[in-house]
């Protein structure tokens, strides 16, 4: 059974190119992504608590996407780079949250769902970033953090087997894939994530 499915639409070449010519700029809002991303893995165990078939994998994406901002933080420290003060809201995953229902196992769907879909935009992005970039050390950097990322497209998946079927987990998956496609298609092109 496949654990993800395929994006609906490509990112622009034009994100890529505005990336690599702002880079620094790109790093404070990768950095920014990365504790996201933890802190989102660890409001799972906090909002779901019953959920234990799935607790030891959040917590492993959890102390997963920290070491990515510990890694991003220390290119950053390398290139003189300060955090800002505060996290700007992300565009595009306050839309892609919005489409979320209200139902308490549907919610619960849902947002592994889009987790797993934004897990696999940023695995496609981090795939851009590695195939353009010149420097060879972050080459390699992103094209560990693409693996990492893909793997965590499949891992939010596999969790929502462990309580829906695969019927309504495909139908949903395929809903917000559609609906992620329009999202990226209108969204602003700058040096960050989305």
């Amino acid at each position: 059974m496949k654990l993800s499915i395929d994006l609906a639409v490509d990112t622009k070449p034009a994100w890529v190119e505005n990336i690599l010519a702002n880079f620094d700029t790109f790093l404070i809002d990768h950095a920014n992504c990365e504790r996201k991303a933890s802190a989102m893995a660890m409001s799972f165990v906090a909002k779901y608590p019953n959920r234990v078939e799935i607790i030891p994998l959040l917590i492993e994406t959890a102390v997963e996407e920290l070491e990515h901002f510990q890694k991003v933080y220390q290119i950053m420290e390398d290139r003189n780079i300060k955090l800002n003060d505060s996290m700007s809201e992300d565009s595009y995953v306050r839309q892609l949250l919005e489409l979320c229902r209200n139902g308490r196992d549907e919610r619960f769907l849902d947002r592994l769902l889009l987790a797993s879909v934004i897990e696999c935009r940023g695995a496609e992005r981090f795939k851009l970033v590695y195939e353009n970039i010149e420097d060879e050390e972050l080459k390699k950097f992103y094209h560990m953090l693409w693996a990492a990322e893909a793997k965590h497209g499949n891992i939010f998946v596999e969790m929502a087997t462990n309580y829906f079927d695969d019927d309504a987990i495909y139908e949903r998956l395929q809903y917000f894939t559609n609906e992620e496609a329009k999202i990226v298609d209108k969204l602003e092109i700058r040096a960050a994530m989305h």
